[in-house]
């Protein structure tokens, strides 16, 4: 029997209120940030960030993503560079891969749209490691919001808030507004 099972026989709960409750539980498991990252690409984050605002910032961040694709230490760095460079689009394209290589990492390698808590949990992955796919998720739907793909990020929050139903991750006010907007 599994974990999961044997924990909803004594609990009396069913396998999404047992994966909602732990969404922000990330003691004695292993973080998404704790992946070891190679000396020279930790450099070139760190001389990017002292760098921010001039050009070769992004030429940094670039030849880090180009040594380490799918570590998320790179993809939150160049996410937050574009993000706060108003350079949106690239954002979302970042969003967008750190959305994919961390469902594979989770043992999903489907469409968000599709996406279920017991899919990404198939693999045995920690909840950190969920909690960053919903983070990606997020901050993909608030770029779409922003940049005026509305039905596309109201999906993507929705599909957030779904699989987090008790809001841990803070959806449910983002979509009131653009609800209210909406009308």
């Amino acid at each position: 029997m599994s974990t999961v099972k044997a924990l909803q026989r004594v609990a009396g709960q069913n396998e999404s209120e047992l994966v909602q409750t732990d969404l922000l539980k990330m003691d004695t498991q292993e973080l998404y940030f704790d992946q070891p990252l190679p000396g020279h690409v930790e450099e070139l984050i760190r001389l990017a960030a002292e760098s921010y605002g001039e050009p070769e910032a992004e030429t940094l961040l670039q030849t880090a993503y180009k040594e380490q694709p799918e570590h998320p230490v790179v993809h939150v760095a160049l996410y937050r560079y574009y993000y706060y460079q108003h350079r949106l689009n690239e954002a979302l394209e970042v969003a967008d891969e750190t959305i994919a290589v961390s469902g594979r990492e989770l043992g999903y390698d489907g469409d968000w749209r599709d996406v279920s808590l017991q899919a990404l949990k198939a693999s045995g992955s920690n909840m950190a490691r969920v909690r960053y796919y919903l983070m990606a998720l997020k901050g993909a739907g608030f770029i779409c919001l922003r940049t005026g793909r509305w039905d596309e990020g109201h999906q993507r929050l929705r599909k957030v808030l779904d699989l987090d139903a008790g809001d841990r991750l803070g959806v449910r006010g983002i979509l009131q507004v653009v609800d209210r907007w909406d009308t």
